[in-house]
């Protein structure tokens, strides 16, 4: 085994993070409306997240011309987090790029999408989505990993 490379993990996990998360915006944009889950009139969790950091810096919420754009900020941001955390954990544990990425995928819907979000009051329980909802964010996040292993092998180059 190569020796760890943790900075060069953490940028190119961050470039990774940010090109996985294009890929997975873009799968939910075509994924969405054949599953029945366009928008709905409640705000996603992202831009509830937005809201919530608003709040805190400034006292107020987010302004209605500015929520698109906040919640996106907070998709892509989260998206350069979690890759960044990828891309040096894999320095580390090349095992965890393990399915090209899926099985990192699949932890971060279980852990943001079914414990986080909800625990955060972001989103509803996970006993109170439906069954398509749940295929669909996992589905997501799995392209999500992908594209994350993906990018990140480019990028900084495969550990072994």
């Amino acid at each position: 085994m190569s020796h760890p490379r943790p900075v060069l993990g953490l940028f190119a996990g961050i470039a990774a993070g940010l090109i996985a998360s294009v890929a997975m915006a873009a799968f939910q944009s075509v994924a969405a409306k054949p599953l029945g889950l366009d928008q709905s009139d409640d705000d996603p969790a992202t831009v509830k997240a937005a809201d919530k950091v608003a709040l805190a810096t400034t006292g107020r919420q987010v302004p209605e011309d500015y929520r698109p754009q906040a919640g996106q900020a907070v998709h892509y941001l989260t998206g350069a987090a979690l890759g960044g955390l990828y891309g040096v954990l894999t320095e580390y544990r090349p095992g965890a790029a393990a399915g090209f990425g899926s099985l990192y995928g699949a932890a971060t819907s279980l852990l943001l999408d079914e414990a986080a979000v909800p625990a955060a009051g972001l989103g509803s329980a996970p006993w109170e989505t439906g069954a398509a909802t749940h295929a669909y964010g996992a589905a997501a996040h799995l392209v999500f990993g992908v594209a994350l292993e993906g990018a990140r092998s480019v990028l900084g180059g495969r550990q072994g």
